[in-house]
């Protein structure tokens, strides 16, 4: 326990697969004992027992204000702070205009505005001068695409409360930027694309100047840049890491 106390400690939602969970095994490994949350306890167990003895699986719904007050009593309890949030949790929905669901809505706006805005309110009485914020975002959020427009308008608000969180924080010595992965190379994204997988990737690979997708641990190590130190003078923006992309 004296040995957790001497670390940083970050909290990462959503951090038991995909690009939640390479951001957690990356903060390990810059010296973190980390924190993850996912609403799927057997996700959870097996990602803790992936990333060993400093990291810390607990059960939360992001959307759920009730369902985030034991994870961060718990937090509170044993490290009576939070160096690093990485408001990682969300998801989406492909649907085109004239297709989408109410409840791809509701759904979508829950998790990926609600449950931002869950997160960080829970999580300031731990953030302390000093602290950073990086919420996770996308590319989609000025380049969304054909069947993305909601999920692509969901990350699109995140970006406008940032711009006034950051305002409200003055002062407080806490810092809070915007991550915006482009396509990476996840289950989830190929689950997106469904039977129509390799296509999809081919696509996505001939838009990148890169010529390629993102890898996890890329995305991963542009997140502990802006947890750092080294962006210590970094705060509000919304750094697009997407090979160049959404530029096109």
């Amino acid at each position: 326990m004296k040995e957790q106390l001497e670390k940083r400690i970050a909290l990462v939602t959503g951090g038991s697969s995909g690009i939640g969970f390479a951001i957690a095994r990356r903060l390990i490994e810059d010296g973190f004992f980390v924190v993850i949350t996912g609403r799927r306890q057997q996700a959870l167990d097996e990602a803790v027992a992936s990333l060993g003895g400093n990291a810390l699986g607990l059960s939360a719904d992001v959307s759920s204000a009730e369902s985030l007050k034991q994870p961060y009593s718990e937090i509170e309890q044993r490290f009576g702070r939070i160096d690093v949030l990485v408001a990682n949790a969300g998801g989406g929905v492909h649907a085109p205009l004239g297709q989408i669901t109410e409840t791809q809505i509701d759904q979508m706006f829950s998790t990926n505005v609600k449950g931002v805005v869950l997160t960080i309110q829970g999580a300031l009485p731990l953030l302390k001068r000093g602290s950073s914020v990086v919420i996770i975002g996308s590319s989609a959020s000025i380049d969304p695409g054909a069947t993305m427009s909601i999920y692509g308008a969901t990350k699109a608000a995140v970006r406008n409360m940032v711009r006034s969180w950051i305002v409200e924080l003055k002062g407080s010595g806490i810092r809070m930027n915007i991550l915006s992965p482009g396509p990476t190379n996840t289950s989830s994204l190929r689950a997106a694309f469904g039977d129509h997988a390799e296509d999809g990737l081919a696509f996505l690979q001939a838009k990148s100047p890169l010529n390629r997708i993102g890898e996890a641990s890329e995305i991963a190590s542009a997140v502990a840049f802006l947890a750092g130190d080294q962006a210590s003078y970094i705060n509000g923006v919304e750094l697009f890491a997407d090979g160049g992309a959404s530029q096109m």
